[in-house]
């Protein structure tokens, strides 16, 4: 019973193994084993345990577990295999080693589970799911998420809530902190005290971020912040988790002493079964005076070490992805300047077999009252910047400044109409790319014309900025001599115009509709004969 009692915060979305020999797991789940020692110890968090897995077919993992208090060890894994599978643990410990047991893996059931996301082999700048399945991300960052049930032991409706909101509106991953404390920034006085996160009183390490004691971990707020993770994982919301954050105020030890290595693997080791994670060594990663590259580049060496399920790996920093792109899965970028997609299209063809990803582009709608508002707060603008890095081969993210940072408005549409975020924007967009698959197009600009994605074959896609009225420019070479077809699309209503119908010459010529009133908006230009 005491095992039970150890995991009944997680329990309600991990698979807590008791007898693993008599269950069958499903493959692409999170399941925990637990073992508990018989020895007395003073310091559990330098014991070494963990499990060599083995599948019938020969392929193996080494798989850290971690301490998860009351002399009890949690080995977690998610199979990516199904069959038989059997362990064997090993540990520092005699009564924790040399466990053995089988258990079967039953294929995965759930329709909208494909495995982790990981980078396509076909096309290195884009990602795709474990099973092959195209993975298109659409992500919000929320820093504070971790904090939004932190006080409830029973239940996580607050967090249940955000993350319905945000699936409802097509997006499929969330951008969080493991820890976040304060920032100094944003109309603090205008806060509604229900949604005002700023200094939690949670801290993953002993005493709390006033008084902090780095001396050992608070294993109750990593059994807390499973409840999120596992949530994520049961909705299929990619979860981009930022192990450091250096500008908002948390207390944490000196970088690469003993303490700092020991909250970083203990991370890595309790986060890596889940396959919906991406990891994020720090937000900002060399701003602020922290650290230095030296430092990055230890950190993803220990990560890598320790990670046998091997998720991808970022850091929130250009200038350490420029200098050591090979150190990292995908290229994360914080591009804020006007002319965006140019840069986006100069970062991208930089790193031709790594996708590009712009963490933060400048824009952070407002609405009720101002957090930080960048250089871009208007929901159009910002939606605009959003598709001009889809249309540069980039990926985005989406910032609402009323839940991104210590202000987490956890019910956004409880509010009144005008104080809610513009999320149907984005719901739309990726409506938009569920019609037309990214993953088989490629970024091109033809003479004169407007942004273009092409599948080069037959279905060619334009970004017409703001203010531009016609679609104008050469045409592709395979579409002159053929009958193709127009068809404009405003992405603000997710309305389409009449098809127009036209042999092209050596030119577009399609005036916009008066249907479409959309600041900016698409084209699309199929060949049909």
């Amino acid at each position: 019973m005491k095992i039970w009692t150890a995991v009944l915060l997680i329990s309600w979305f991990l698979s807590v193994i008791s007898n693993a020999q008599d269950l069958t797991l499903q493959k692409w789940g999170v399941h925990d084993l637990p073992f508990k020692g018989s020895e007395r110890v003073s310091d559990p968090f330098t014991v070494t345990f963990g499990a060599w897995l083995r599948h019938e077919s020969g392929v193996g993992i080494d798989v850290p577990g971690f301490y998860n208090d009351d002399r009890i060890w949690i080995l977690r894994f998610s199979p990516s295999l199904d069959g038989i599978w059997s362990y064997h643990t090993y540990s520092s410990l005699p009564s924790l080693a040399g466990k053995t047991g089988k258990f079967r893996v039953s294929p995965n059931t759930k329709s909208d589970r494909h495995g982790a996301i990981v980078v396509s082999s076909e096309n290195r700048q884009r990602f795709v799911y474990e099973d092959g399945t195209p993975y298109f991300p659409l992500a919000f960052e929320i820093d504070w998420l971790f904090a939004i049930d932190a006080d409830n032991p029973r239940d996580i409706p607050n967090t249940r809530q955000i993350v319905k909101d945000l699936r409802d509106y097509h997006f499929n991953q969330v951008i969080m902190n493991v820890f976040a404390y304060d920032a100094g920034w944003g109309e603090r006085e205008k806060i509604d005290p229900r949604y005002n996160f700023a200094k939690p009183s949670i801290f993953p390490f002993g005493g709390a971020n006033e008084t902090p004691d780095h001396t050992t971990l608070n294993v109750n707020f990593f059994k807390q912040f499973d409840r999120v993770a596992a949530y994520l994982h049961s909705e299929e919301m990619a979860m981009h988790l930022m192990i450091y954050v250096w500008n908002k105020q948390v207390s944490w030890p000196k970088p690469g002493s003993p303490e700092d290595n020991r909250y970083f693997e203990y991370v890595v080791k309790r986060y890596q079964a889940f396959p919906n994670l991406i990891w994020d060594i720090s937000k900002e990663a060399l701003a602020y005076g922290m650290d230095d590259m030296n430092y990055i580049i230890d950190r993803i060496d220990r990560l890598r070490r320790l990670d046998s399920h091997k998720r991808l790996v970022t850091v929130h920093d250009y200038t350490f992805c420029r200098h050591y792109p090979d150190k990292v899965d995908f290229v994360s970028i914080q591009e804020w300047r006007p002319n965006l997609y140019d840069e986006m299209r100069r970062v991208a063809e930089r790193h031709p077999d790594k996708p590009v990803f712009n963490v933060e582009h400048g824009g952070y709608e407002k609405t009720m009252h101002s957090i930080f508002n960048g250089a871009y707060t208007d929901a159009d603008v910002l939606l605009e910047r959003t598709y001009l890095c889809y249309f540069a081969g980039a990926y985005s993210t989406y910032y609402w400044q009323n839940s991104s940072w210590y202000e987490l408005v956890y019910d956004p549409f409880s509010l009144a109409p005008e104080h809610q975020p513009h999320l149907n924007y984005y719901k739309i967009l990726m409506d938009f790319f569920s019609r037309y698959n990214y993953n088989d197009l490629v970024p091109i600009q033809f003479y004169y014309s407007p942004y273009c994605l092409t599948d080069e074959k037959n279905t060619f896609l334009y970004l017409l900025p703001r203010g531009t009225f016609a679609l104008e420019g050469s045409a592709p070479p395979q579409a002159q001599g053929n009958q193709v077809q127009v068809q404009w699309f405003n992405p603000l209503t997710g309305e389409y115009s009449d098809i127009e119908k036209r042999v092209l010459g050596d030119w577009t010529g399609f005036r916009k509709p008066a249907s479409i009133t959309s600041p900016f908006c698409l084209a699309v230009l199929d060949i049909i004969e």
